[in-house]
């Protein structure tokens, strides 16, 4: 076996471990930009931080204004903020929304790109140094280089991607997500779960990631029922969030694959959930995997302890009553989503056609009719 594996954030994982390591974060710098939305406040996080931070004599600036699904001038506002408190660090408090764009004010707060160039790539391995805190069981962003955000221009959402784009630390603590919505909560978990599955069917998959995302995998499935009704204990959320770190470790060496690709129009045009948007066209892409014999799919039921008809319809049973999105639409959607460079890097590579059927079939039309 020939690969390489880098993953060089330090991950810490434990009941209140932001307040027990704020040592971690005395070396990131003098004055943190500390990126969240609004229910850090609600959730304990913010005050955890804020007296980590204090503990260290370090100094502190809130942007609380991140949006779902940021875009361009959310990160043009998060770094003029930056800028004017003279931070020269950055934590992230959040879901997939706050952590993509603490990344990218951390890149671009030091590697100024006009708008349109953004998205261009070809970025050097430099940024602030940052620190991550995920409220939600799902993103995996704590462990990736990643940073996501809406494109208006492609009217997509497109990734920004650098080895920079690695917190130095991650925190992981479930008890922030004890008070998430089982809507929340579900999405999210459906996330973790699609990013372990695409790993696993990317053409840049290695033995290594293959292990993490098994082990996601198995952990789980057995907990998304428990995400719907909102039963689960806040040791099952430790479970959840490690997975979904599991997972991210995975993406990190992978990328994901076609059913991000094609989800990204659903959440853009018609403002579905991300992780949803992934699990309602998952399973229409796995039986797409077992017609074209795919070596992992076996590996991938395996670890859902399930047949692909029981994984069906287990995401059905979760996803209920899907969207109506008309056949003309979805079919605008299969042409752009055609053109993403995750269609590629998928082991399966849908054909044009391929991406229209899973589209079609998706929400319940039958992909031959007029």
């Amino acid at each position: 076996m020939n690969f390489e594996y880098y993953m060089p954030t330090k991950v810490v994982m434990g009941r209140d471990c932001v307040k027990k390591q704020a040592g971690l974060l005395a070396p990131l710098g003098r004055h943190a930009l500390i990126v969240t939305g609004r229910s850090a406040e609600e959730n304990g996080a913010l005050d955890d931080v804020l007296s980590a931070l204090g503990a260290n004599g370090q100094q502190a600036t809130v942007f609380c204004r991140v949006t779902p699904n940021p875009g361009i001038p959310c990160i043009r506002e998060g770094i003029a903020l930056l800028k004017s408190a003279g931070a020269d660090f950055v934590v992230a408090i959040g879901g997939g929304s706050p952590m993509d764009a603490a990344k990218a004010i951390a890149l671009l707060s030091v590697q100024e790109r006009t708008d349109e160039h953004i998205f261009d790539g070809g970025y050097a391995p430099e940024a602030l140094p940052m620190a991550h805190i995920p409220t939600t069981a799902g993103t995996g962003s704590e462990v990736t280089p990643y940073s996501v955000l809406t494109n208006d221009v492609r009217q997509t959402k497109t990734s920004l991607s650098s080895p920079a784009l690695f917190p130095r630390v991650a925190f992981l603590d479930g008890k922030y997500m004890a008070r998430l919505s089982p809507e929340i909560s579900l999405n999210t978990a459906l996330d973790a779960l699609s990013h372990a599955m695409e790993s696993m069917l990317s053409r840049s998959a290695i033995p290594l990631s293959d292990t993490l995302s098994e082990e996601a995998i198995e952990l789980i499935v057995p907990l998304l029922c428990k995400a719907q009704n909102g039963s689960m204990t806040l040791e099952e959320r430790d479970t959840m969030l490690y997975a979904s770190t599991l997972a991210g470790m995975a993406i990190a060496q992978s990328g994901t694959t076609a059913v991000h690709g094609m989800g990204y129009a659903l959440t853009y045009f018609h403002n579905i959930p991300h992780g949803r948007a992934n699990a309602l066209l998952l399973g229409e892409t796995l039986r797409l995997c077992e017609e074209k014999k795919v070596r992992a799919l076996p590996r991938i039921l395996a670890a859902c302890r399930m047949t692909l008809d029981g994984v069906t319809f287990l995401l059905d049973s979760l996803v209920g009553k899907r969207e109506e999105i008309g056949k003309e639409e979805l079919e605008a959607f299969a042409v752009q989503a055609a053109q993403n460079k995750n269609i590629q890097k998928s082991v399966y590579e849908p054909t044009p056609d391929e991406v229209r059927r899973i589209y079609l079939r998706s929400f319940g039309r039958d992909a031959d009719e007029a």
